[in-house]
């Protein structure tokens, strides 16, 4: 039996939300409907798409390799839809954009790739900065649209935001970490462990602030602004991380396992979300990018 689109969206729910339980929440479903589409997916697959453990789910490397698949097929089926629902003609035009650097690999390529294919004939051009310098572009009237970490947005009088995704810090850690077993894992126990520390956009102030209001002292091992030197770090035992769920994939690129867990108490969450200046004019092109958008958020919330 081949698996069917409502399967796809069940799956893609599980593996962002890693609990079946906040999967259905998060669909309004019934969890027993959620298990009985991912066994179906599996048996359809013949590969277990995740490993069960008591606190939850962990995608397993087929899983990771088929999420991307599964994520794109459900983007396809809504640039489809778009297609035939809307009897307009191809925008052309110019459509500039800004991009946060933690965001850039993992919410602006995807839009920027059905973008493109949806509308080949606007002229499009990106920069990559930190938040206060693509805000000054956006005010300037220098940017259309700029996709960005919207948590600390500075100068919400001038600029309108939309959320795009709300993403909660985790702690990760490598295979066979002694707090990986732990029902608890509390800011303390974060405190006695060598950190990783990502450097860019607002989560090294975000994370120092959280660990001193909390009366822990970081011990930074190390610091850096690639995300993937984060995740090989934790993978091999130099450190952990405290990082927002957004960024985290469960295998570095040497191919070793990165274990993801919550951690209690009240923590910060990032938002990603589209930033314009208040009150402009959007041109056409950038009216379309704005909607895409909206539509990928719709495709991940509908059930």
């Amino acid at each position: 039996m081949a698996f069917t689109i409502r399967q796809l969206q069940f799956f893609v729910a599980v593996a962002e939300q890693g609990t079946i339980s906040r999967a259905a929440q998060n669909l309004s479903i019934s969890q027993s409907s959620v298990t009985e589409a991912i066994k179906e997916l599996e048996s359809d697959l013949g590969v277990e798409l995740f490993e069960r453990h008591p606190r939850g789910l962990n995608i397993t490397h087929k899983g990771h390799q088929f999420l991307r698949h599964a994520t794109k097929i459900l983007a396809d089926v809504s640039d489809a839809r778009r297609t035939f629902s809307h009897e307009q003609e191809r925008t052309n035009g110019r459509l500039h954009l800004g991009v946060t650097s933690l965001v850039a690999g993992y919410v602006l390529s995807d839009l920027l790739a059905r973008y493109r294919r949806a509308f080949p004939g606007v002229e499009v051009t990106a920069i990559e900065d930190n938040g206060d310098y693509l805000e000054h572009l956006l005010v300037g009237g220098e940017l259309d649209v700029a996709v960005m970490v919207i948590s600390n947005l500075r100068d919400r009088m001038a600029l309108q935001a939309e959320i795009l995704e709300v993403s909660p810090y985790r702690l990760w850690l490598p295979l066979g970490h002694h707090l990986a077993g732990a029902d608890i894992i509390g800011i303390n126990d974060i405190a006695a462990e060598p950190l990783i520390m990502l450097t860019v956009d607002e989560i090294e102030e975000n994370t120092g602030k959280l660990l001193v209001a909390l009366g822990a002292r970081p011990h930074v091992a190390f610091r850096t602004r690639s995300v993937e030197a984060v995740r090989s770090l934790v993978a091999t035992g130099a450190g952990v991380a405290l990082l927002p769920d957004l960024v985290y994939r469960p295998w570095s690129l040497e191919g070793d396992r990165i274990e993801s867990r919550d951690i209690s108490g009240a923590l910060p969450v990032v938002q990603v979300g589209m930033v314009w200046r208040r009150g402009s004019s959007l041109p056409q092109a950038a009216r379309d990018f704005v909607g895409m958008a909206q539509g990928q958020r719709s495709v991940r919330q509908r059930p």
